[in-house]
């Protein structure tokens, strides 16, 4: 099955290739850089250099979040529009599913960490067993130090990735000790090629119309918009 993913849910932009269980091409950036003007064209570059035309695509695959609302936004409506283009399934994956994939050889826990901001971080808890990634905890937006404490509760080692977690990773070393283990540098960017063989095999495709971001929250904006529509007494 070949298999384009895509995610622009944070800074790092990943395209990848897979054909089956090969990962043909893969691309992966980690810049502060308009993912917008930037994606398509890497998409198009990494199927021309892998001589892939977009008919012989049989699936894609998008990071759904959550993360950046506006990078979440721009992968989700590129994926929509080229599956509903190309008339092939669309599968939303878990961006932090995605990022947990990084740590598949941790004899652990597995906790991938976006920050968002005021103490805030989007986390969740996942673990390798025979058959695959599984999810210990939902993915959720949850204080940094309450997500602590409810790791306490867990007798096993925690491998903590993501490129935010030197912002927390004080506070999870004071609160853990040495179940707190944190990832290598390379292993901090989410890879699409995980991504992809996280959604060839995932179920329920997705309806192309009414598939939507997972921002776990809504954005600041919305939730003011929201407040301004309540009637005042």
């Amino acid at each position: 099955m070949k298999t384009l993913a895509i995610d622009t849910s944070n800074f790092v932009m990943g395209v990848a290739i897979l054909d089956n269980q090969e990962v043909i091409g893969e691309m992966v950036t980690n810049i502060k850089k308009n993912h917008s003007i930037r994606v398509m064209p890497a998409i198009q570059s990494l199927m021309e250099e892998c001589g892939i035309q977009p008919m012989q695509l049989e699936r894609i695959v998008v990071a759904q979040g959550p993360g950046s609302y506006t990078g979440v936004r721009i992968g989700v409506t590129i994926a929509k529009t080229l599956a509903w283009t190309l008339n092939v399934p669309l599968v939303g994956v878990s961006s932090l599913e995605a990022l947990a994939a990084n740590g598949r050889y941790f004899n652990g826990y597995i906790s991938p960490l976006f920050d968002a901001r005021r103490g805030q971080i989007y986390t969740g808890l996942y673990e390798y067993q025979n058959d695959g990634l599984k999810n210990i905890i939902q993915d959720r937006l949850v204080m940094n130090d309450e997500w602590v404490n409810q790791l306490k509760e867990y007798e096993k080692p925690i491998l903590f990735i993501g490129n935010d977690v030197h912002l927390h990773q004080e506070l999870l070393s004071e609160g853990l000790g040495s179940h707190a283990i944190f990832s290598s540098i390379t292993q901090l960017n989410p890879r699409p090629s995980e991504l992809g063989f996280i959604g060839m095999n995932k179920q329920p495709i997705e309806d192309v119309h009414n598939f939507v971001p997972n921002y776990i929250r809504i954005a600041e904006a919305e939730a003011n918009w929201l407040a301004a529509q309540k009637p005042k007494n």
